[in-house]
Order: structure tokens, then C-alpha cells, then sequence
């Protein structure tokens, strides 16, 4: 199952004139919301598909976390090929991502890195009148988490045996597995209505606070949450101590 990587807008390029014409959809669409690179893999593949009917360019880099650096400056220890390209209408392109390996990364959890697509768009045809034309470039960004072998238990697993505390004004949950694990929401029905909050992503070994602020949690027995699994979709759990 795929959903779509949420689309940013990322950059603005307008030039002089008397009217104003814009386009403002994303072309590229990216195979699934996350990439897991399991150690020992030679590399791994993102396709990417150009829905618009003009072609556009592409740059591609991963960062560990650096949402503001709109460039491929931050070392990481992966390689993407190609870092720049040119995607024709209606074609699709492949990210190859190789991992070389590094001693700073741990071998008993997962780390986290990010995978950025900016979307360049082709420059229109310009036209007989003056005309202005806002072009706005998109960036996606997803997640890419590196897995090291022999790690304990599995990703569905540390999403189910999350551990939840009832405090006097919200939640705490505690990530005791190896795995990192992307909670969407979280959900609390009493008196025949429901309430939900929305989620955050925890480090393995990693805690988070949820503060209730339009009702007092008294119970865990109505609470659920959705977590997102490896493969981008929706899972359900029943919250437990």
C-alpha cells in the first residue's frame, strides 16, 4: 500500500511584468512514504513518475535531519544516484541509494535519515504580451531508516508493545524496541464521543508527553492509536501499560 509523500513548497521564482500566471501542482509522485534500508543490501530503489504533461528536473540528497537545508551539503553514509535529472512527461526515474557503510552509525537500533526530492519545473514558453509568472518549485520529503541486522523482535511488534501511563493531564508512551515507531494518532472515546490527538515519531528507547487538553484521560481502556507501518499504511492498536 502507497500514499503519496507530503508535498512543501519550497521556493518561489517570479519574474517582472503587468499580468500574473502561475502553476502550483506537484509533477512528481514518489512510490511509497518511507524507504527501509535493512543492512547487508547492496542498495535500495525509489521510482519516482512525472504525471505532468512537460518534463522537469530533478534534485535528489539525504540529510539526518537538517529540514532547512534546502542543499546536499550534510554527510551521510549513503550515495543516491542520480542527484540531478531530468524526468521526460508521463516517465518515471529510479533513486538508487547505496549504503557505505560507517562505525558511528549503532548496530542495535535503528538510526534515521531523510530522503529530499526538489522538483524543478520547466521554464513556459513565453507568450507574445508581458506576462508574470510565479513558478514554484516542490520538495518531498520522506523517511529513510537504516536497519541494522539481528535487531530484537520486529517493526509491528514495537509498534503493538508500545507502553502508555495515564497522567493527571494527558499520556506518556515509552518505545522500549529497537525500532523506530510513527504514531499518526491517538484516540480516546468516553461519554459516546471521541477525541484525538495527533501523533509524533519515537526513537527507539525514546519517550513523548501527550497533553489532553479538552478532556481528562481516566482510562487506557478507550484509548487506540494508528501507527504507520513499513510499507506507508495505517495500523491500529489498543493502548497498554
Amino acid at each position: 500500500m502507497f500514499h503519496y509523500a507530503k508535498i512543501i513548497v519550497v521556493a518561489l521564482l517570479s519574474a517582472l511584468g503587468f499580468g500574473l500566471s502561475s502553476t502550483a501542482s506537484a509533477s512528481i509522485v514518489v512510490e511509497g512514504t518511507r524507504v527501509i534500508y535493512k543492512a547487508g543490501k547492496k542498495e535500495v530503489t525509489v521510482k519516482l513518475t512525472n504525471n505532468n504533461q512537460v518534463p522537469v528536473l530533478i534534485q535528489s540528497w539525504i540529510d539526518a535531519g537538517e529540514a532547512k537545508d534546502a542543499s546536499a551539503k550534510t554527510a551521510v553514509p549513503f550515495v543516491l544516484t542520480p542527484p540531478i535529472n531530468r524526468v521526460d512527461a508521463s516517465k518515471g526515474q529510479t533513486l538508487r541509494i547505496s549504503y557505505l557503510g560507517s562505525s558511528t552509525l549503532p548496530t542495535d537500533k535503528e538510526s534515521v535519515f531523510w530522503l529530499n526530492i526538489l522538483e524543478i519545473p520547466a521554464k513556459p514558453k513565453e507568450s507574445g504580451g508581458q506576462t508574470s509568472r510565479l513558478n514554484v518549485a516542490f520538495r518531498t520529503r520522506i523517511k529513510l531508516f537504516y536497519r541494522p541486522d539481528n535487531l530484537p523482535g520486529t517493526s509491528f511488534q514495537a509498534a503493538e508493545n508500545l507502553k502508555w501511563e495515564l497522567k493527571s493531564d494527558g499520556l506518556s508512551v515509552s518505545n522500549p524496541s529497537s525500532y523506530y515507531v510513527t504514531i499518526k494518532s491517538i484516540n480516546y472515546k468516553t461519554g459516546g464521543q471521541e477525541y484525538a490527538m495527533d501523533g509524533k515519531m519515537l526513537a527507539p528507547g525514546a519517550s513523548e508527553f501527550f497533553k489532553s487538553t479538552k478532556i481528562k484521560i481516566n482510562s487506557l481502556d478507550n484509548i487506540s492509536y494508528t501507527i504507520i507501518n513499513d510499507y506507508g499504511g495505517y495500523q491500529p492498536y489498543k493502548a497498554k501499560r
